[in-house]
Formats: structure tokens, sequence, C-alpha cells
């Protein structure tokens, strides 16, 4: 049987096509290709969307959480196919089903990103999501990602070559 990868930043960087602001992943604890991944985000006060979200009570969006989620997925996607992300190759975020938020989730906190490959049909990955602060449930999904080709700007959906 194989070790779980462990990804560093670094490693996280060649895996996913995000960079700042909008990386959300930290680091990836262990990730089992065609299984499942944990990986870790440090949410810090000096994260963008704090500032409007809420000055008086800084909160992280629910749908950064979920954001978070779907990369550590993507990895878990790139990890298991084989691939890293280019011109040619990348996972989408297909959808969304029953997502819940059980607790804030704040500056200083350290979310627990896992992610679990339930099934494949059709080229589409249906994977169960949960992110922990602790062992406190911050919040669930159900997350569908699907491969594409990505485009160069001005060349996406609908456009003419």
């Amino acid at each position: 049987m194989n070790e779980p990868l462990k990804l560093d930043i670094h490693e996280v960087l060649r895996r996913l096509p995000h960079r700042y602001p909008f990386l959300l992943v930290d680091r990836v604890l262990e990730c089992v290709p065609g299984e499942r991944v944990r990986a870790l985000k440090n949410v810090t006060i000096n994260e963008p969307y704090f500032m409007g979200h809420f000055p008086h009570r800084p909160v992280m969006p629910g749908v950064i959480i979920i954001e978070a989620l779907a990369q550590a997925a993507g990895i878990l996607a790139f990890v298991t196919a084989g691939v890293y992300p280019d011109e040619k190759s990348v996972f989408y975020f297909a959808g969304i089903n029953k997502a819940r938020f059980r607790r804030p989730v704040e500056p200083g906190d350290q979310l627990v990103l896992e992610a679990k490959l339930d099934r494949t049909l059709r080229g589409i990955w249906q994977l169960s999501a949960i992110a922990r602060v602790g062992e406190a449930e911050a919040a669930s999904a159900e997350l569908l990602l699907a491969p594409g080709v990505a485009t160069s700007p001005g060349k996406g959906a609908g456009s003419k070559p």
C-alpha cells in the first residue's frame, strides 16, 4: 500500500492553478489518490474579505469555505488523474449540493479541509467534503468537479476561434 502524499505550499502551487489572493490551501496533510484528501487553510486577519465581512466581527464567508473545500478536492482530482494544471488541463467546480454551515470561521482558526471521492460518472467527480476547526464542524457539502480544457482569455464558452 502506498503512503499518503503530503504536500507543502510549493507542491500545492504546482497542483493548483489558483494564486494569491484566491489560493485557499496552505498544506496537504494527506492525499490518497482515488480516495481522499485532508488539507489545511490557516485563516488570518489579513485575508482580503475580512475588511468587509464584517469589520466589527470578521467571519470567513461561507462561499469561501466551500471554495477552499473545492480546491482541496481539486488537488485530489489532479493527483488521482496524474496531471498538473496547465493550459490544457483543469478541473472545474461543477456543482454544490447539501451545503451546510455549522459554525463561524474567524481569524486565527485553522481550517481542516477534507474531501472523499464518492464516485465518478461520465467524467463528473462527486465528493463528500467537510471543513472543521479543531473537532467542530464548520461546513459540509457534496461537491461536483468536472475535467475541462482551460481556455485563453477571450476564448471562453461561446467565443469563436
